[in-house]
């Protein structure tokens, strides 16, 4: 995955429904709705229709706020543990013919870095060991343990379907004993203070995959085909807006998106249609946020900025943004001055 610039926390991506599995944890530990979300801009996204996304921004500011609530450091872990396949709304029917445990882990932590973009992820074997590794992406700060310890409990209950032996590297410190630990995840070996935060699976004994093996029967039974193809679609469209903030110039047309995707131009409409949204609207409100960053917080020229998000000249990149907000760049860019000046 990318480093991210700052422009991209204002871009949304991450799915509400993760804030909302947050909030119900939070209540389930006694913490009202009213005050997790006390102070936050959160109470009236979340009030939206199903299917809305969260901006980094967003995201850093809800999980602050619930720090306040939280001095047992083993939260992240526990409520990471709740997210499992039906929590994460994962395209589980691509996974009940996979008799491969490398290739399942891979298409597992594929669905967690689109679902899920905090952490990146990645898998790899050494002898009879798989390896899934976490790597920063967003400037976490403080919350960075955590989030780790978030992934690290989904990890811990979608990996139970491959292993029973783990071990959990964290690069940070805690408090907290062993036994405690050992009590929250009786199947794993956990290590404080090492130099990555990273999953050691081992595959060797492992018997054969099936067709009637307890992942199909737990992804049949808890998601219908209409919601795993809904999901799919929303997933495709939280795919594309990661795309397109690491490509908003010209590489991020409909067509280089796709072919990062694996997938036409065609097939990529049809699933962008199928979630509501088109790749013309993605692209633009990204476009935006990062237009309005670049005219309020840079010098950079006018001329510039259109190249860098992949307009042919200054005069479409104006008729682009005066569409977007009534105005020209020329116009936003004198009344911050002015605002500047008082």
């Amino acid at each position: 995955m990318f480093k991210i610039n700052s422009m991209a926390y204002e871009v949304p991506l991450v799915s509400g429904r993760y804030a909302e599995r947050f909030v119900e944890f939070m209540e389930g530990r006694g913490i009202s709705r009213q005050a997790l979300l006390e102070g936050t801009s959160l109470e009236a996204v979340l009030a939206q229709p199903q299917g809305v996304l969260l901006t980094m921004k967003q995201v850093i500011e809800l999980m602050g706020n619930a720090q306040r609530f939280l001095p047992d450091e083993q939260a992240g872990f526990e409520f990471g543990q709740q997210l499992d396949l039906q929590g994460h709304g994962l395209l589980g029917f691509a996974l009940l013919k996979q008799k491969d445990y490398r290739e399942l882990a891979s298409m597992v932590v594929q669905y967690l870095r689109v679902s899920l973009p905090i952490l990146d992820m990645k898998v790899s074997c050494s002898g009879e060991d798989l390896r899934i590794a976490l790597q920063d992406v967003w400037e976490l700060n403080e919350l960075r343990p955590f989030m780790v310890q978030v992934y690290m409990g989904s990890i811990y209950t979608l990996t139970s379907l491959i292993g029973r032996r783990f071990h959990f590297e964290f690069d940070f410190c805690t408090a907290t004993s062993e036994e405690k630990w050992k009590k929250i995840a009786p199947s794993a070996f956990l290590s404080f203070g090492e130099k990555s935060n990273q999953v050691v699976v081992p595959l060797s004994g492992r018997p054969a995959r099936d067709g009637n093996n307890e992942l199909a029967y737990y992804l049949a039974s808890a998601r219908s085909k209409e919601e795993v193809i809904d999901d799919e679609h929303m997933e495709v469209v939280a795919r594309v807006r990661q795309l397109v903030m690491k490509y908003p110039g010209r590489e991020g047309s409909l067509e280089r998106v796709g072919e990062r995707l694996g997938m036409s131009a065609r097939s990529l409409r049809h699933h962008l249609k199928s979630a509501g949204v088109s790749f013309h609207l993605i692209r633009s409100q990204v476009r935006k946020t990062f237009a309005n960053r670049y005219l309020k917080d840079t010098n950079m020229p006018l001329q510039k900025i259109a190249e860098v998000l992949g307009y042919s000249d200054q005069a479409s990149f104006t008729k682009a943004y005066r569409s977007w907000t009534g105005e020209t760049p020329g116009d936003m860019r004198r009344g911050v001055a002015q605002s500047s000046q008082r």
